[in-house]
């Protein structure tokens, strides 16, 4: 877990700074296996926070592990006033949690008390107020486009569904939208994930947040154009013509409309041998047909299932049956304003007055 979550520079504050305590102590299998709970982006993201939180540390003179107050503090007020490499402009406010919340969780691994926190959220309260006073955009959270059937049906009609590549990317927004997934549960479906049946599909869905299995229920469509079962089964019609009839549903396909070739760097075998697209691939094929559609705004894998709780809830669903549909956690904050946005107009509290 150490080696996941901080780099070695503080690793070794750690070494120095506590004393041996085998009651405290993890096997490297145990490591392994904590760390194998954790999401990949998301040890990503705690791992490229804490390397630069550690950075700023070695310049400051200040100790990254175990981190005080102040430290927290200070280095909050110095991320909400020094330009980024990256955009030239401070971080937002939500970049600033995040990095809390990684060096919080750094000290959590290596059993270390994890530091108060209470200066620095008043420092990032103030910067948030500042953001918003001053109508900058960074005060809004950057949320993706909901994908509404309108929209869908746009982005649909941009494709040409005569190629595998159109029916591939036909059957992902479509399926996408249908089992509320997010792009990497779509990346990660096989076809023996899909059973037919007389209604439609059952498909076996890991939701990866929830680390559980969902048997999702996907009916047929009432326009064939639209229909997420026609789509699925033109898909496993067409990769059945290339004799690929087991292994992953959505595939690589080269710039000449054919199943792309095994990836390798430096005659090594690089990405998945059988040819699977990964999350950031699908989430590209909804950007490329937001952008061929002429859309405006941020549109991401997550425009899917944003898009889905939306329609659902406009179309008089309950919240307990697009929470279970879309794999979202029992009283999730963010399926929560999903259904404020579909309520916003059908059931204002304004209306009638």
């Amino acid at each position: 877990m150490t080696t996941e979550l901080a780099p070695a520079s503080a690793r070794t504050t750690v070494r120095t700074a506590t004393a041996p305590d085998v009651d405290r102590h993890l096997t490297p299998a145990a490591l392994q296996a904590v760390a194998d709970g954790i999401p990949d982006s998301t040890r990503r993201a705690y791992l490229t926070d804490m390397t630069a939180f550690t950075a700023w540390c070695a310049t400051v003179g200040r100790r990254p592990l175990p981190a005080t107050p102040e430290t927290l503090t200070e280095y909050v007020a110095h991320l909400s006033l020094t330009p980024s490499a990256r955009t030239g402009r401070p971080l937002a406010p939500s970049s600033i949690e995040r990095a809390l919340a990684a060096i919080r969780t750094a000290h959590k691994a290596v059993a270390l008390p994890v530091p108060e926190t209470k200066g620095a959220r008043k420092v990032l309260s103030g910067y948030r107020e500042r953001l918003a006073l001053t109508k900058d955009p960074a005060a809004r959270p950057r949320k993706a486009a909901p994908a509404t059937p309108d929209a869908l049906r746009e982005m649909l009609a941009t494709l040409d569904r005569a190629t595998l590549a159109g029916k591939r990317d036909a059957a992902l927004l479509l399926f996408g939208y249908a089992c509320a997934a997010r792009v990497s549960e779509l990346a990660a479906l096989d076809q023996a994930d899909i059973v037919d049946t007389e209604d439609g599909l059952l498909v076996n869905v890991y939701r990866r947040k929830l680390k559980r299995h969902d048997e999702v229920a996907v009916p047929y469509g009432s326009h064939p154009a639209t229909c997420p079962v026609r789509a699925v089964r033109a898909l496993l019609t067409a990769l059945a013509a290339q004799e690929r009839t087991a292994g992953p549903l959505f595939v690589r396909i080269d710039r000449h409309g054919r199943l792309a070739p095994p990836m390798t760097r430096h005659g090594q075998t690089i990405g998945d041998p059988d040819g699977r697209i990964t999350p950031t691939a699908a989430a590209a094929v909804i950007t490329r047909a937001a952008d061929a559609a002429g859309f405006e705004g941020k549109w991401t894998g997550h425009s899917l299932r944003r898009g889905f709780a939306t329609a659902a809830r406009r179309a008089g669903h309950t919240l307990e049956r697009i929470g279970r549909h879309g794999g979202w956690a029992d009283g999730s904050r963010a399926l929560l304003g999903y259904m404020e946005e579909g309520d916003r107009w059908e059931r204002n509290p304004v209306a009638g007055l």
